[in-house]
């Protein structure tokens, strides 16, 4: 190899001595990250290529990148183990790596001993800082965040050259700071060297950011340092402090924090020492760089909300009203700051009811109006908006377009409808608002604002947003909501014939799913929601999408148990559909109530509505409505134990099918026929007609059907003596239904099964269907329960 080639270690022979050289006569900083950048250089010349970049660094290390380029500028000096890796990154020889390592000890001693030399000069007695506010009074809870707490500076105490930071985070209000310093007198004696503290108000209404530098400045002043002593820049207040807390225990408390980087120059270098770091924003490069645990408090528990009422305003007070006291804690959406402004108020009026209380929070208009205070620290909004005035204006945006959400979450998708966004910009938004804990993520993809935030959130659409705005934005979200749910119902039910509806908003978005088990899981995640979005069309005078949603999730809510919901709704759509005056919506409406009526054992109730669905599909001459009232009419017919009255109204809607030409009609008539014969005792009859249903079922691939007609067939081979078709004909109906996620007909079916296994004596076997049953419908709240446990008795 020639003089021009390379040795080990990659490096060029003609820059090594250079380099070696240049180590000797390194004495500061400055000194040392030019040695750096020479080898940053060198390395590039090498590769033939440009030097690394301080983003490309960051990402090969592990380390921000604002860490990279202050080492580089000589900021900052790195730590032993990093600068070791750091040079070794950049391809020093072993000889270059002692070199290097000696002249970044030799500049840590000689800053070390001039810091000392200032001290000493500065302060002449030592002074244990003891900066703490006053301890908390009423603090209420949390044993489980003390207890990691507690662990912090247990292992802070035992881990040598590591500053363990916990990094509490939480929504405004939640009580962060409380916590923060409730912990800190709780365990101060551990800290014999002194507690410094400092609010760095990130979030101030006024914009008064406290500047890292100015807060070292109060610790520095703290540690017994004059004034007239305390270094000019930044970095060398930080060197200065890290020097005069080394070796030594202290607990920094800094409150507030708006950023990784306001924090950063005042944490302690050394172990023993504990900093607790309290910030609405994640701050989650202090736990990536720095190894920060993160603490995300959450709001009270109910007992916790109690409690704290209980220690505010007094054991007899409290314990005299308990479910006075339920109601305000449930008012107050159980958040601490909320609990102490209504318990302030309630404290200078000794005399008043608790009841009175909760009733005036209940009764307000405006939730929020109860919760301000004289002090802006103790006002909601003022607290509230500190943390929504750092936002950026498409993160503020949609934080006031989700108070127009119903909840209690919202998707990505529901959420980039409401702001008419793209997907990729509506996660960066919800990402910068859950940052900010104006929104929180308890499940993946899944956003929540908590009472009193949206309260705030709606009031600030209504005063910033135009009404032409926000009505923009309901209508797409309630777009994305009804053609989403609109498709999978009839993906779940294809017979169901299609509504008309208009085009989707301009911005909404639509899910598009293929397969049932995915509408399904989608129903299952998104069906609070819609609900809800049944009752917000409904007040905001869009009767026919109020009507609609309420038509799309009939299937789910009665397949899944949610009967009183399932009657909730349809009571709204009904009541739209008089609006519209659309008689037909109507009929369908009467239809679907008299179904939930049945489920939930109001049978005159779904007698009285299946009469005025027949009577208005009959003034309409709408042959198929009246079909459909008959059929629904012999199932509630049926549940009464009135199954000749049952077998007359299914033979009715049989001819009136076959007129029609429906046959899925058709087919669900002969099922009906067929267990109405069974009920009353013409089991060979009930087989027939059910088998008829079955060929059609088949035919069709109606598979929700055909759990229906195996279930009856199981039920007549049963008292027919024939168990082992029962039992076949029972097990193809329980699995249909399950892959159909129908739970109600799933355990129905179940304690059939058991009755046969029961029958042949296989006890073990009938007790395990019972077993699963009664599990089924207890979940479901379905009075059938009691039936399920009178067998296993």
């Amino acid at each position: 190899m020639t003089s021009g080639g390379t040795v080990g270690g990659g490096w060029d022979r003609s820059a090594t001595g250079p380099l070696l050289a240049g180590t000797a006569n390194a004495r500061s900083l400055p000194d040392l990250a030019e040695l750096l950048r020479e080898l940053r250089r060198r390395d590039a010349r090498e590769r033939r290529s440009a030097p690394f970049t301080y983003r490309e660094l960051a990402s090969k290390t592990g380390w921000s990148f604002t860490v990279i380029s202050d080492y580089f500028a000589g900021r900052v000096l790195p730590p032993t183990d990093r600068f070791d890796d750091l040079i070794r990154l950049l391809g020093a020889t072993p000889a270059e790596q002692g070199a290097l390592a000696t002249a970044r000890d030799r500049v840590e001693e000689l800053r070390r001993r001039g810091n000392a030399a200032l001290g000493k000069r500065a302060h002449p007695r030592p002074t244990v800082p003891r900066q703490l506010p006053a301890a908390v009074r009423h603090f209420t809870g949390r044993e489980d965040e003390l207890a990691v707490l507690d662990g912090v500076a247990a292992r802070a105490a035992q881990t040598g050259g590591t500053v363990l930071i916990s990094a509490i985070a939480g929504t405004a209000g939640v009580g962060k700071t409380t916590l923060a310093i409730h912990w800190a007198h709780r365990v101060r004696d551990r800290f014999p060297d002194g507690q410094l503290h400092v609010n760095l108000r990130g979030f101030d209404p006024g914009g008064r950011i406290v500047p890292p530098a100015d807060a070292l400045l109060g610790f520095l002043t703290a540690l017994g340092v004059m004034p007239q002593a305390v270094p000019a820049g930044l970095d060398d207040r930080a060197a200065l402090y890290r020097s005069l807390v080394a070796d030594k225990r202290i607990l920094v408390v800094l409150d507030n924090a708006r950023d990784a980087e306001q924090v950063r120059p005042l944490l302690p270098g050394t172990a023993g020492c504990v900093a607790v770091v309290t910030s609405r924003n994640l701050l989650s490069g202090l736990v990536a760089v720095e190894g920060a645990e993160p603490l995300a408090l959450d709001l009270l528990s109910a007992g916790e909300s109690r409690e704290l009422l209980s220690r505010r305003l007094g054991q007899d007070r409290t314990g005299a009203e308990p479910e006075a006291v339920d109601r305000i804690a449930a008012a107050c959406a159980r958040l601490p700051l909320a609990l102490a402004i209504v318990a302030a108020h309630a404290g200078l009026h000794p005399t008043l009811p608790l009841r009175s209380v909760a009733d005036q929070l209940s009764g307000m208009r405006d939730r929020l109006d109860a919760f301000t205070g004289q002090d802006p620290s103790s006002d909601a909004r003022a607290v509230f908006s500190w943390s929504y005035h750092a936002l950026d204006p498409a993160a503020a945006r949609l934080f006031r377009l989700l108070g127009l959400h119903p909840g209690p979450d919202v998707s990505i998708s529901a959420a980039a409808s409401l702001a008419a966004l793209p997907v990729d910009q509506t996660s960066e938004a919800l990402f910068a608002l859950a940052a900010a804990h104006l929104t929180s993520e308890p499940n993946r993809g899944r956003y929540v604002l908590h009472d009193l935030l949206r309260a705030y959130a709606a009031e600030l659409s209504r005063t910033e947003d135009s009404n032409v705005e926000r009505s923009a934005a309901v209508d797409r979200m309630l777009d994305h909501y009804l053609h989403t749910a609109h498709g999978i119902a009839l993906m779940l039910n294809p017979s169901r014939p299609p509504i008309a509806l208009s085009a989707v908003a301009p911005g909404a978005k639509v899910e598009t799913l293929t397969d049932p088990k995915q509408g399904l899981a989608w129903l299952a995640t998104e069906h609070q929601v819609l609900v809800g979005s049944v009752e917000l069309a409904a007040g905001a005078g869009q009767d026919f999408r109020a009507w609609a949603l309420a038509w799309s999730i009939v299937e789910y809510l009665d397949r899944h148990g949610h009967w009183p919901v399932y009657a909730r709704t349809q009571e709204i759509a009904q009541e739209a559909a008089k609006r519209l005056a659309d008689p037909a919506a109507l009929a369908y409406s009467h239809r679907c109530l008299s179904s939930a009526c049945i489920r939930l054992g109001r049978y005159d109730q779904a007698l009285d509505q299946l009469r005025q669905a027949l009577a208005v599909s009959t003034t309409l001459g709408d042959s198929l409505g009246q079909a459909a009232a008959h059929l629904d009419l012999s199932f509630a017919h049926n549940a009464q134990r009135r199954h000749a009255d049952a077998l007359r109204e299914s033979q009715r809607a049989l001819d009136l099918f076959r007129t029609l030409g429906r046959r899925r009609g058709e087919a669900r008539a002969l099922n009906a026929i067929g267990w109405c014969h069974t009920q009353l005792g013409d089991h060979e009859q009930a087989v027939v007609h059910c088998e008829n249903a079955l060929a059609v079922l088949r035919e069709l691939d109606d598979r929700h059907g055909l759990g229906l007609t195996y279930d009856s067939l199981g039920y007549a081979h049963h008292q027919l003596g024939d168990h082992s078709r029962s039992a076949a004909c029972f097990q193809e109906a329980i699995g249909l239904f399950a892959d159909l996620g129908d739970r109600y007909d799933q355990a129905d079916s179940m304690t059939r099964l058991g009755d046969v296994w029961r029958a042949k004596g296989d006890y073990d076997a009938a007790r395990d269907l019972y077993e699963q049953a009664l599990a089924i419908l207890v979940e479901l709240g379905h009075p059938n329960a009691a039936h399920v446990r009178d067998r296993l008795g």
